[in-house]
């Protein structure tokens, strides 16, 4: 009786599905160190182009992983490590390159600021994170890094894209946007998630339509189409805030809401 052959394998079937998920992550810390190095020749347009392909790559490892089902702690840390370059690093030393440089001492410290709430942001998602799933997982806990990430480099997005319907003295907006955006990473302010979006089947056709519309405007106007979508959700985080305590309250009266909302003293 012919022996079943063993089938020679360099890596087992539950650690090549975590292969993809953590290449993406990795390709995501090469963009980000990419943008440093575009921003470095003064190749501004490239390094935002560069934070918006790491966002994107962003986006896909977390829901690959899950696809995949392909997650693993290793994962989920380096998924961290990739967004504090990316999204923390990456963007703080694009915007001292351009204008943070012109103010001295006080520039380098808006930019370690900066990095340093993208780091407590991280740290504290990645301790809610574990917590257990509720109506809470449609709202982030203050800006995500991401977000915050391209939020943070809105004024240099803005001069790109020759939108010049008001003179804007940048070194005065530069620095506001770096405070105000990291008061916002680390704050408890909730702001809306977008992972649970349903779409009805009647409604398919016109949401792929809107996406393929979306990324045709994106392509041919990119900057003028990054500013619009940074001001929509400037303007979605008040409605974030207000959605998220209405949904509050009706739990706290229906007796329902359990959860432990101090999570973490220092933060």
């Amino acid at each position: 009786m012919e022996q079943p052959k063993n089938n020679f394998k360099i890596v087992s079937d539950k650690k090549a599905r975590m292969l993809l998920p953590n290449a993406l992550t990795l390709i995501n810390v090469c963009i980000g160190l990419s943008s440093i190095k575009f921003a470095l020749d003064e190749k501004f347009g490239l390094s935002i182009i560069a934070i918006i392909f790491a966002a994107i790559f962003d986006a896909l490892d977390g829901r690959v992983a899950r696809m995949l089902k392909g997650t693993s702690l290793v994962g989920k840390e380096l998924d961290s490590l990739a967004d504090l370059i990316s999204f923390g690093v990456a963007p703080a030393f694009i915007m001292y390159f351009w204008s943070l440089n012109n103010l001295g001492k006080f520039g380098w410290l808006l930019t370690m600021i900066f990095v340093v709430c993208v780091a407590l942001r991280l740290a504290r998602f990645n301790v809610s994170s574990n917590s257990e799933p509720s109506w809470k997982d449609n709202y982030f806990e203050g800006v995500p890094s991401p977000a915050g990430g391209i939020l943070v480099l809105m004024p240099l997005i803005l001069s790109l894209s020759e939108i010049n319907l008001i003179k804007i003295n940048y070194n005065i907006v530069v620095p506001t946007f770096f405070i105000l955006i990291s008061f916002l990473l680390i704050s408890k302010i909730p702001t809306f998630a977008f992972k649970k979006i349903s779409i009805p089947r009647r409604m398919t056709i016109f949401a792929l339509f809107g996406v393929v519309l979306f990324f045709g405007l994106l392509l041919i106007y990119t900057f003028k189409v990054l500013v619009i979508c940074g001001l929509i959700y400037i303007c979605l985080i008040p409605f974030g805030y207000f959605s998220y305590q209405k949904i509050y309250k009706q739990k706290i009266l229906s007796g329902e809401n359990h959860d432990n909302d101090d999570f973490e003293d220092i933060l």
